[in-house]
């Protein structure tokens, strides 16, 4: 005999609507887990750090000289492929991997050899050129918001 006083059930409660942006994907009715919400903010991303890369050329190309502004577009360029093998690394860290490519860590490692070895390429607008993907991250995360 069963005493059904002792049986709870879990009662699962949907997110209102402002916060199913926060929701566990898991958790959701969504049959693909929040992945299409994600490949949606990937590619925002790298289109926001493709225009603010190709404005931060122009501006420097513009003030400063087009040397500058080839390293400059050298290192986005990096930081575009950096952004890019680190978003596939994360879309497959839940199909059947259980870790992070290291083939995303090469890129800044290439660009300052590269950038120590060809004589037109200067290091550090380079590495500043790289690191434009960070501001574009940041204005997405506030735009979001």
């Amino acid at each position: 005999m069963v005493d059904s006083t002792a049986v709870s059930i879990p009662v699962v409660v949907a997110p209102a609507a402002h916060d199913r942006a926060s929701a566990d994907p898991s958790t959701s009715a969504d049959p693909s887990n929040g992945m299409g919400d994600y490949f949606r903010l990937q590619r925002r991303l790298l289109l926001a750090t493709m225009l603010l890369s190709a404005a931060a050329v122009v501006v420097t190309a513009l003030v400063g000289s087009l040397a500058t502004a080839f390293s400059l577009l050298v290192g986005a360029l990096a930081g575009l492929l950096y952004l890019w093998l680190l978003s596939r690394s994360v879309t497959r860290l839940g199909e059947n991997s259980r870790r992070l490519s290291r083939a995303q860590l090469l890129v800044p490692v290439a660009l300052v050899l590269v950038s120590t070895r060809v004589p037109q390429l200067s290091t550090l607008p380079a590495l500043l050129g790289f690191l434009l993907y960070k501001p574009a991250v940041i204005l997405q995360a506030v735009f979001d918001s």
